[in-house]
């Protein structure tokens, strides 16, 4: 996708980001480590000159290798951590694999975004105690929008719209009926200051849930998006007469600490979906059968479902720097 910005649009984003950054805690005196490989993304290049403009020292992380990350970010004592929720799970991997103490770093927040687990309790959870107990923030965003949302400080489930930047709407999917408090819905978008190219009514395909919007507890009353992104509108799978999101079965799986990855299997025949998920368990774990059967337990009783659970090998399944792949399709 191809998209072309003013420099009015470009200042725009920065500004946006410099509120996630703001509700992030971050100044002038954060050191911070941009963990992804720099491609043409602007989510990548509106992050990083943002952060210039608060005067952050800023360490691009493109073209190193997750260990080469680690180590730079201890030796430049960074303060300030961006990149996936699940690549941040994969650097706490690399370091327990390379006896790395990340409670001798000063990582005191981790900026996630580009995927669900940043809104996803058990996933936060995960990742704050890989962490030494930095605290995670949740951000989304689109090339088509730019920065959209900041995680709410105080709920760590929740995200709210910027709506200084955007009009936004909560539609049923592919209707055009508001969605009450509690429904689930496409979000919609009206962008106010991407003058270059604008958003007016945009379909963004996320799936949210509407929440309360006023008497939020850190003050705010933007929109509040309860859960965060919960997926997209064409990822949900019907099995069995159950819908099922893709960040719901997140945050089962990461409720489990001995689990490192896992991957959903969805095996379509017809109009009929099944699902089945591979897990991999970490070098502390003990007994990975009794894991494999306690999810398939969980998962059960979440979804009424029974899913099949398949213990493989200890890096069997990929390592994501950016967009984890998890769900795949036969």
């Amino acid at each position: 996708m191809c998209w072309l910005d003013t420099p009015k649009s470009w200042e725009w984003m920065l500004e946006n980001w410099a509120q996630v950054y703001k509700i992030a805690g971050v100044n002038s005196q954060d050191r911070i480590l941009f963990a992804f490989s720099f491609g043409p993304f602007l989510g990548f290049w509106t992050a990083f000159e943002s952060a210039t403009r608060l005067g952050c020292l800023c360490i691009p992380g493109g073209g190193m290798s997750s260990l080469a990350r680690l180590t730079a970010l201890i030796d430049n004592g960074v303060t300030v951590l961006c990149c996936t929720p699940t690549y941040a799970v994969r650097l706490a991997e690399v370091a327990s694999d390379n006896q790395i103490d990340l409670s001798k770093g000063r990582v005191r927040v981790i900026i996630v975004a580009g995927e669900p687990g940043g809104s996803v309790g058990s996933t936060v959870t995960a990742v704050e105690q890989f962490w030494a107990g930095a605290k995670v923030i949740d951000h989304h965003g689109m090339t088509e929008s730019g920065p959209v949302s900041y995680g709410c400080p105080k709920r760590p489930n929740v995200l709210h719209v910027m709506e200084k930047s955007y009009i936004s709407e909560i539609l049923n999917v592919g209707g055009d009926c508001k969605v009450l408090e509690g429904g689930v819905g496409e979000l919609i978008l009206t962008s106010l200051g991407r003058v270059g190219s604008p958003l007016i009514r945009y379909r963004t395909g996320d799936l949210v849930r509407l929440s309360k919007r006023s008497d939020c507890e850190c003050g705010s009353s933007e929109l509040s998006l309860e859960g965060g992104i919960l997926g997209r509108t064409d990822d949900m799978v019907v099995v069995r007469g159950v819908n099922i999101y893709p960040s719901a079965v997140e945050e089962v799986v990461r409720s489990f600490q001995d689990i490192t990855e896992y991957r959903v299997e969805v095996q379509s025949q017809g109009s009929l979906n099944e699902l089945k998920i591979q897990v991999e368990c970490s070098t502390k774990c003990v007994d990975s059968e009794s894991v494999g059967h306690r999810l398939q337990l969980v998962l059960r009783s979440t979804f009424g479902l029974r899913i099949p659970v398949a213990i493989i090998a200890r890096g069997t399944l990929p390592r994501f720097e950016f967009k984890a792949k998890r769900w795949i399709r036969r």
